[in-house]
């Protein structure tokens, strides 16, 4: 589990492919250790070492962890959203984006990694695909108008351009959005190119603001160069935003030498049970505080009304969108929004005034952020899993 990796035959899964130095990473973690761990336990381990930086085998380790989910997300959302995009380009979308899923998990309010995984999945890959779409109608001049600075900035150093042709760059593109204002607002994305007037009307603000504006010499812009740098502009946030996917988690060949020297890193940051000790304390806190976040939950959940019980039955258990559970009831869609909305609030109050009793953990909105996420979790979890919710009833 924690040294596979999907491999795909065009779009279909093809078969599970073992990382040898993974494999190995993970019998001398297990030789350490004086009894059996569980699948949570490792999970939890791992992600606590990747935290801590300790070891460059922790990205890893979770990273094949996490393929099976990955996959099936991937695979229900090619269902559901998209023709235009394959399982293998979802997944790619989703486990080149693993970084920010591990950094919103937090240990003390989920431990269940691979359900926190599911949902975090899930709504990066819909997010870029809404981004995607944004951009996709975008003209190159319409997408201009949409940018930030520092976006554009970003893109621009992304792609490798020098100081002095950024800064270039830059002051053209604000030079053209002083200049060439679309007339509707609305119609903004389909923005035309500007003709050859408006070209030389930026193009003359340019050379008056450079002057000023631009700390190194610059030549004297044209309207034919002009259009050339704005027109890169927009490639360079093209690429910035939606780069091409390529796969990061292939493992090497089976055939590599296994007297490497990465079969002994493990004993870099293993060297003496102090690590395993941690960790297993960590694993029976959680246990614990998941015990309590699910009693409180379930109480918070029992005081609201039958018919929001059922609307999080329709949305989470049944997997109904927003519109389709409005025209079930006969009302538009913001309306089953806003309900949804109103009842999580309900549930995550209940969970902060919790945390705030009972771990004294103060309500930044950096732990509100994950306190929702954790919300979320449980819910997928309550109504969707309901082995795994009865399980963790079971433990009390």
């Amino acid at each position: 589990m924690f040294s596979t990796f999907v491999q795909f035959n065009g779009d279909a899964f093809s078969h599970w492919l073992t990382d040898p130095k993974l494999r190995r990473s993970m019998q001398n973690c297990i030789k350490q250790s004086d009894v059996e761990k569980s699948e949570t336990f490792w999970a939890i381990y791992w992600h606590r070492i990747w935290q801590l930086q300790a070891s460059p085998l922790a990205g890893a380790h979770i990273t094949a962890y996490l393929q099976e989910v990955c996959y099936w997300v991937a695979k229900k959302m090619k269902m559901n959203l998209s023709e235009q995009y394959s399982v293998a380009d979802f997944f790619q979308t989703a486990i080149a984006r693993l970084d920010k899923v591990l950094r919103g998990f937090n240990p003390q309010l989920s431990s269940n990694l691979k359900i926190y995984a599911e949902y975090a999945f899930k709504n990066l890959i819909k997010d870029v695909l809404r981004k995607r779409q944004e951009v996709n109608i975008c003209t190159e001049w319409g997408l201009l108008h949409k940018l930030s600075q520092k976006l554009l900035v970003k893109s621009l150093q992304q792609a490798g351009h020098k100081s002095e042709t950024i800064a270039r760059y830059v002051l053209a593109w604000n030079c053209f959005l002083q200049i060439y204002v679309p007339n509707d607002a609305k119609n903004a994305h389909k923005l035309l190119s500007p003709d050859h007037v408006t070209l030389q009307t930026i193009a003359q603000l340019y050379n008056t603001e450079r002057l000023s504006q631009l700390s190194s010499p610059s030549p004297v812009c044209t309207p034919e160069s002009l259009e050339t740098w704005l027109l890169a502009c927009a490639k360079a946030v093209r690429s910035f935003k939606y780069p091409t996917s390529v796969s990061i988690d292939t493992p090497v060949s089976e055939q590599e030498d296994t007297g490497e020297l990465l079969d002994h890193l493990v004993g870099n940051f293993q060297d003496s049970l102090l690590n395993q000790i941690i960790a297993e304390e960590e694993a029976k806190t959680i246990t614990e505080q998941s015990i309590q976040i699910n009693a409180v939950l379930n109480n918070a959940l029992a005081k609201i009304n039958s018919e929001y019980q059922a609307l999080l039955q329709a949305y989470y258990g049944q997997e109904l969108t927003q519109q389709e559970i409005a025209q079930q009831l006969g009302v538009k869609q913001y309306t089953v929004s806003r309900q949804l909305t109103k009842i999580k609030r309900t549930l995550l109050l209940a969970l902060g005034q919790w945390s705030a009793e009972t771990l004294h953990i103060p309500l930044t909105s950096n732990v509100i952020d994950s306190m929702s996420n954790s919300l979320e979790e449980w819910l997928v979890v309550h109504y969707r899993h309901p082995v795994l919710s009865s399980s963790v009833e079971s433990l009390k």
